[in-house]
Order: C-alpha cells, then sequence, then structure tokens
C-alpha cells in the first residue's frame, strides 16, 4: 500500500524533498555550522501585537545578562550535544568508535538513560553562582534535538524520569522545574528552551526511512497523519510546559524551527496554546523572522552595530554548549568585553554553561561567575536597565545610558594598567563635579580638549582601582 501510494505520489514526492531541502521544518540551530556572515541578513523585525508581550520584552532587556544551560545524556560522553546522531554533521558523526556504525551507535546514545544519574545536581547552588554574576535570567534545554525530555512529560518515556533512568527516583527527578523554582527563588526569569525538531520520534525521524539531515525525513503531504501527530505531541508537550506545573515562564526559546505561517500553519496552533496559558510569553522561533520570533538570537558572534530590534547574542563560557572534560574556558576579561560590548549595542548577553554528567558544573565556571560578580558589584550600574546610546563606541570606550547618565567602558587589553588619561570625545559632562569612576566615591577631575575631553585618573586610584579591568566611568550628561 505504501508502494503504490509512494508511486502515485512521485512528483509530490520529489517537489517536497526541494522544499525539505531549502526550507523544512528546520533551518538554523544551535550549530556550528551555521554562516554566521549571514545571519544578519534579516527581512524587518515584526512587532507583537500585544501589548503584554511588548511589556516582556522591554522588561527583559532591561536584565541584559542571562544564563543558558544545556544538559542531557551527551554529558556522560563528553560530546556535542545530538549532532553526533545527525547524519548531516559528518564531522560530530565521526565521534563514533572506528567500526560502529550509524544504527548501532544511536542505539547506544540512546541508552545513555539508563545510565544518566546526576546526583550532584544542585540548582539552587547554580541559582546563587547566577544571581552573584548578575544574571538576571536562565534559559534551560527542556528537550534538545536528540528528543531526551529533561522534564517530566507525559507524551514520551525517552525522558529523565522514565522507570529505565537511574535518577528517576531522585527528589530532584523533575530536573526542569527544578532549575525554574530554584531560579525564580533567587527573583530570576526562567526561560524554557525546546527544541521542534526531535530525533527521537517516529514522526520526525520515521525508521521507515533513514535520516539524511537534521529535518524530518518523509513529505508531510505524502503522509498527513504522521504529520498530524507529531504536531499534536509538540502541541501537548507545550501545554505541559505552560500549563502551570512548570510555574510562570518568560519565553519559550524555539530550536530547530521554520516558523513561516505559509508552510507551516501550525505555529498559530502553538501560538495560541502557550499564549492561552501564559498571555505574556515571548515566543523565541529563532531565525524564522515572524510574529513568532519576539526577539533574536545571533549566535556565538556580537553584530557589528546597534541594532533597532529587540536581540541577544547566545554564546558559550567554554568552547562548546555542552560539557567536555578539561575544556577551555573564556577569561573574565574576554567575557566582561562581551558583556559590554553586547550591552552597549542594545543587546542582551546569554551565557552558556553545560554541567557535567554528575550535576555539577566545572571549577572554572564557579570561578568565572564569581570573578564577573566581583566585578558586577563595582559595575552593574552601567549594565543593567541601560540603553544604547549612540555613537555606542569610540576606539577602545563603549558607552551606555540611563537616567542623564552615559557610562563609557574602557575596553582594556589583558594585563593593561589603568590609564592615567582617558580621552571621550562624544560626550561633555554638565559640570566640574560630574564625572566618577564607578566603585570610586570621589569625582575625577576632567578638562575639555579641542575634540572632547579628558579625565584624569590619580596615581592613587590607578594603583588601587575598584576593579581589575574593564572600567566603567560615569558622566552625568545633562
Amino acid at each position: 500500500m505504501i508502494l503504490n501510494k509512494m508511486r502515485k505520489m512521485k512528483k509530490k514526492i520529489i517537489a517536497s524533498l526541494f522544499v525539505m531541502f531549502i526550507g523544512g521544518i528546520a533551518v538554523f540551530a544551535q550549530d556550528p555550522m551555521v554562516d554566521k556572515k549571514n545571519t544578519d541578513s534579516k527581512p524587518p523585525y515584526i512587532y507583537p501585537e500585544e501589548s503584554i508581550v511588548r511589556e516582556n520584552i522591554e522588561k527583559w532587556q532591561d536584565m541584559k545578562f542571562g544564563m543558558f544551560i544545556h544538559w542531557g545524556t551527551y554529558s556522560q560522553w563528553g560530546i556535542v550535544e545530538s549532532w553526533s546522531i545527525c547524519p548531516e554533521a559528518y564531522k560530530f558523526c565521526m565521534v563514533r568508535p572506528e567500526g560502529m556504525n550509524y544504527f548501532d551507535y544511536v542505539r547506544k546514545y540512546e541508552d545513555l538513560k539508563k545510565t544518566f544519574n546526576p546526583v550532584k545536581f544542585n540548582p539552587e547552588k547554580w541559582a546563587g553562582a547566577a544571581e552573584y554574576a548578575g544574571m538576571k535570567y536562565v534559559v534551560f534545554t527542556t528537550k534538545h534535538h536528540d528528543g531526551f525530555n529533561m522534564y517530566d512529560t507525559q507524551y514520551s518515556d525517552y525522558k529523565i524520569t522514565d522507570v529505565e533512568c537511574p535518577f528517576h527516583t531522585d527528589a530532584n527527578a523533575d530536573i526542569a522545574k527544578r532549575i525554574f523554582d530554584a531560579f525564580r527563588g533567587k527573583g530570576m526569569m526562567a526561560g524554557a528552551y525546546y527544541s521542534i525538531a526531535d530525533w527521537n520520534n517516529n514522526d520526525y525521524w520515521w525508521d521507515y526511512f533513514p535520516p539524511k539531515d537534521r529535518n524530518i525525513n518523509y513529505p508531510p503531504e505524502m503522509f498527513p497523519e504522521k504529520w498530524q501527530r507529531l504536531n499534536d505531541f509538540i502541541n501537548n508537550q507545550l501545554n505541559e510546559l505552560t500549563g502551570g506545573k512548570y510555574g510562570n515562564l518568560g519565553m519559550l526559546w524555539f530550536d530547530l524551527c521554520d516558523a513561516s505561517p505559509d508552510r507551516h500553519p501550525q505555529w498559530e496552533r502553538f501560538a495560541k496554546t502557550v499564549r492561552t496559558n501564559q498571555p505574556g510569553i515571548m515566543m523565541v522561533a529563532r531565525h524564522t523572522n515572524t510574529i513568532y520570533e519576539n526577539y533574536r538570537t545571533p549566535e556565538q558572534k556580537i553584530p557589528d552595530r546597534a541594532l533597532d530590534y529587540p536581540w541577544e547574542a547566545c554564546m558559550t563560557m567554554a568552547t562548546q554548549w555542552s560539557y567536555k572534560p578539561d575544556d577551555s574556558y573564556k577569561s573574565t576579561h574576554d567575557i566582561l568585553t562581551t558583556l559590554v560590548q553586547i550591552v552597549s549595542r542594545g543587546g542582551n548577553f546569554l551565557l552558556n554553561v553545560g554541567p557535567g554528567p554528575d550535576g555539577e558544573l566545572a571549577p572554572e565556571a564557579y570561578q568565572r561567575l564569581k570573578e564577573i560578580g566581583d566585578w558586577m558589584q563595582v559595575n552593574s550600574e552601567g549594565i543593567h536597565g541601560t540603553k544604547a546610546i549612540a555613537p555606542y563606541k569610540e576606539d577602545r570606550i563603549a558607552f551606555t545610558s540611563k537616567d542623564n547618565n552615559v557610562y563609557a567602558f574602557y575596553l582594556n587589553a589583558k594585563d593593561e594598567y589603568m590609564p592615567s588619561v582617558v580621552k571621550i570625545r562624544s560626550f561633555v559632562p554638565v559640570s566640574a563635579k560630574s564625572v566618577f569612576l564607578m566603585g570610586h566615591n570621589r569625582p575625577l577631575k576632567w578638562k575639555k580638549t579641542g575634540d572632547g575631553i579628558e579625565i584624569i585618573i590619580p596615581e592613587s586610584v590607578r594603583k588601587n582601582p575598584p576593579c581589575d579591568l574593564v572600567w566603567g566611568f560615569k558622566l552625568k550628561i545633562k
């Protein structure tokens, strides 16, 4: 019967496969293969019609800094998240042992559920470290592309709370709920990352055909019943996440999705479900340029200019999104420089950490968060609740603004000491006592020059600065 159906619809199959190739259900993802050079070439941003959503976007924009958490069974092998089972991700597929075929590898990968037992999982510890670092929200991977659910879904057995997972008897077994509750307990916004792609779901990658790439592996118009079941599954899970058990969510951060209304009208249904449950929730259908992308998410890059729509740069603290043993971590200097550059261009910074298989973050991650927090104790006034202000940056100084003040951050080179003079061309303070080094309670002397001002920093301050790097100056300009 299937064969006859396929013969009759040969032309449709060819057309469908072409559409799947150029668009499909998934265009971009948390994927190192994305061409970063082209991700800013986008149609105009579409502002949401709902006033409560616009209000929440503004509140979120004031937060500036959040924690991204990628975690799943893959942490046991210390490999890239999900992609080693996707045939298109050739370099990641090569992590499997030599001689092991693809299908045997997938079975072993899926069996990781049976050994995942993160007994050191302590979300309050993570939330405390994030709070000290000045982070105001968290986004957690409730389900990545491999389809493993890090929450207690009722629509799949491939989950952390399944009886075959040793962690299912732990009091913290519903990991997503525990993370959301812990971060909200510190006053932070909680957000759920959710992958539309589900490579464990037989209505996404149908086992009648081999998978060829990240997309569904059958033409949906030829097998509408499978397509409908897939969309019912997605809608049911979104209803679970937003229906009350997991509390108030600030955003649903969708990955591997194409929400174009002309090709995928089911997104209207998804939106109705989540907005009926939580009217103000932000929907982030990445890279779709639709009403379901309430803010945009450049990945592992900083736009080279200020953008005129809400945006968030998501970047890793280490070399990959997921846990890797003995990974290399970015320096605190580089992270803070990145934070200031993003905020000065009007964006938010979502900084990723990948917990290990035991449920702990690496010591380096805690150390970076501690050092970021030390800096925030001095400089957060120039970060949280600020707006971008032209010219945004001049030379090695990046600007933010708030309440008639301009904050000028000196982006020092590594191991550079505080200079004796800082020159600013773009702004002139209102009075002699209108320039401060943040963390230093006395005004600094400054003078006008032919092309701006010079701020004079005393030797005593230079020898004992309020912080060790990326120094912030506050200028009252009105």
